[in-house]
């Protein structure tokens, strides 16, 4: 940005946050603020006056101005030397694939933590845009909120926390350590295979019942066969948020008879209710590992010596 419109201006607007490391922009954090909008929609046209680059906005409709003040930073000189970046998008039918172009249109060379998506209580439920309008996920299952690919312009990203749904197509990165996501961020639904990941050690998943009160399909987990390709360094799986449409003695079994198992130095599952036999029966296949359990142990006919006893990989 030219002018008079540098950071101040967007700091003054009260959505970003910037941290500062040695006089360079080092962390930057967007959440949109209650503001006045005659002000914001002024600042909105100014912005577009001075980077008319991207997509063709309506400064009419107050639900794409979100996505011009994310592009407006990220497609500022100062954004070049981030290392983190945090975008929770409130009017994400607009400003998920603008904040996308924006971030790909220039290499980061030193991005390595990235937050992206919106929050939600159930999944798949109505959003609310910042001027009410409704928004359906729904309406963006198979092509996704994204098109663009950015995973290229982020060489040095090993951090990666994605929340919402039907957000990309794929995630295909060869540099990715950390996974955490909260929904199905796959365009296709997927929860299990987001894409190519030949350096991901840890993956967190949560994703709970959906709006319509459906659990995480069993079908998933035949998935896992094929994690052990895509995930050759995949060390720790946390599982303690996924709610599955089975029980947890069926879960367990399903585990233990994929060929990731044997790769994993610690697993996280949601529960463990299970009989003393069939805890016998799986708990050798676990020996290797550290097992822990988010929520309810209980297997029936042992007390939790016996447990200990049987499965000594319980943390």
């Amino acid at each position: 940005m030219g002018g008079d419109l540098g950071l101040d201006a967007l700091r003054a607007d009260g959505s970003w946050r910037f941290g500062w490391s040695d006089g360079y922009l080092d962390e930057a954090a967007f959440r949109l603020a209650p503001g006045d909008p005659s002000r914001r929609r002024e600042l909105v046209e100014r912005l577009l006056t001075e980077r008319p680059d991207g997509d063709p906005v309506d400064v009419d409709d107050p639900e794409q101005w979100e996505g011009v003040l994310i592009a407006a930073l990220l497609t500022h000189p100062a954004s070049h030397r981030l290392r983190a970046l945090d975008l929770r998008l409130t009017d994400y039918h607009h400003s998920a694939e603008r904040a996308a172009t924006a971030l790909a249109g220039a290499t980061r060379p030193r991005l390595e933590r990235l937050s992206f998506g919106y929050g939600f209580e159930y999944l798949f439920e109505h959003g609310e845009g910042s001027a009410g309008t409704r928004i359906n996920p729904m309406d963006h299952y198979g092509d996704g909120l994204v098109r663009t690919e950015i995973w290229e312009a982020l060489p040095a990203l090993r951090t990666l926390e994605l929340e919402g749904a039907f957000l990309f197509p794929c995630l295909d990165h060869d540099g990715l350590t950390r996974l955490r996501t909260r929904g199905a961020v796959i365009s296709d639904g997927s929860a299990f295979l987001p894409g190519r990941l030949p350096a991901l050690t840890s993956l967190e998943l949560e994703l709970e019942c959906d709006v319509f009160g459906v659990a995480c399909s069993v079908d998933q987990l035949d998935e896992l066969a094929l994690m052990a390709d895509r995930y050759p360094n995949l060390r720790n799986l946390d599982l303690g948020r996924v709610e599955f449409d089975i029980g947890s003695a069926e879960v367990l079994a399903a585990l233990a008879d994929s060929p990731l198992l044997a790769r994993l130095e610690a697993l996280t599952v949601r529960d463990l209710e299970i009989s003393k036999d069939q805890l016998k029966r799986l708990a050798p296949k676990f020996a290797h590992l550290t097992l822990r359990v988010a929520g309810i142990v209980d297997v029936e006919g042992a007390d939790g010596e016996e447990v200990r006893r049987l499965l000594p990989a319980l943390a």
